[in-house]
């Protein structure tokens, strides 16, 4: 099952559900931006396993966010870009980034 096919009990749920975990909603970011091929994100976030990597955009494409491409080339090539599903949480994604800046900007100023 999708995790938007389920029940939720708060929009925020549903909201963390789809954009929370560990590099989610830091590979959307990303692809803000525009297309990015596996190894281009793996060098935009480099604490994140190749495992790790794999499976959260995977749990993206699941939930309709990114959209995978694979070329039939030797080797193969794979491309990652946001859905238009995707596109609609970059607001979001912008509010949280100015809140992370305020957020340090505060904290590593302070003794």
């Amino acid at each position: 099952m999708k995790s938007y096919d389920r029940q939720y009990n708060c929009p925020i749920e549903a909201t963390i559900e789809l954009i929370g975990g560990k590099y989610k909603a830091i590979i959307l970011w990303h692809l803000a931006s525009g297309t990015l091929r596996f190894n281009e994100i793996r060098k935009l976030i480099p604490q994140a396993t190749p495992k790790m990597l794999a499976q959260q955009l995977r749990e993206l494409e699941n939930c309709n966010l990114i959209v995978r491409v694979v070329y039939p080339v030797v080797p193969p090539k794979v491309e990652y870009s946001l859905s238009d599903f995707g596109k609609s949480i970059t607001p979001v994604l912008a509010v949280m980034c100015d809140w992370g800046t305020d957020f340090l900007r505060v904290h590593t100023l302070a003794p």
